[in-house]
């Protein structure tokens, strides 16, 4: 980027949370056990991405948009983030879907469990397929953390893996360093 452009501007993507653009923004996150998935379309220039925490909603109304309690889980939220490109009239076999997070984070402390990273993994895959949608790229598993930048303008998605640190304040400074 030349020094004549404009920057974009920075949106901070918390846990729960999804954002969808039609303008150049750079989509930062940071996953543990959670998960992002982002969803582009090149010829309309539309980008969006999740970040949610569980693999399935299990609350007695329906995921259908109009909570915002839904994004926390993977299977509510691609619904949703479709429901939005739907709204926009992107269609679903032009869009590129990559998927980036779900660590094991805590697998030392309960062996033979299916950790949450895995369960949401395997969460993001069944929606994906059922929804019509084909992973172009993903980076999940792991014991590690990752933080992402998503620019919506281009799909790129920029990744940086995390230590394996027990200690949060060491983690903290480590998310927090300028790279």
């Amino acid at each position: 980027m030349n020094d004549m452009q404009e920057k974009p501007p920075i949106v901070y993507l918390k846990p729960g949370e999804v954002h969808v653009s039609s303008r150049p923004e750079i989509v930062v996150t940071v996953l543990g056990s959670c998960l992002s998935i982002t969803m582009f379309n090149r010829r309309l220039k539309v980008g969006g991405i999740c970040h949610v925490l569980l693999p399935r909603y299990s609350g007695l109304d329906a995921c259908d948009g109009d909570s915002k309690e839904g994004f926390k889980y993977v299977d509510c939220s691609i619904r949703q983030m479709m429901a939005l490109f739907d709204r926009r009239n992107v269609p679903r076999n032009d869009t590129e879907v990559k998927c980036f997070g779900g660590a094991d984070m805590f697998t030392k402390k309960n062996p033979g469990v299916i950790s949450i990273g895995r369960q949401n993994i395997e969460m993001a895959e069944k929606i994906l397929l059922s929804e019509g949608l084909t992973l172009k790229a993903k980076d999940v598993g792991g014991t590690g953390g990752r933080k992402i930048l998503f620019y919506t303008g281009t799909g790129e998605v920029l990744l940086k893996r995390l230590s394996v640190v027990n200690d949060p304040d060491v983690l903290w400074q480590e998310i927090m360093k300028n790279d």
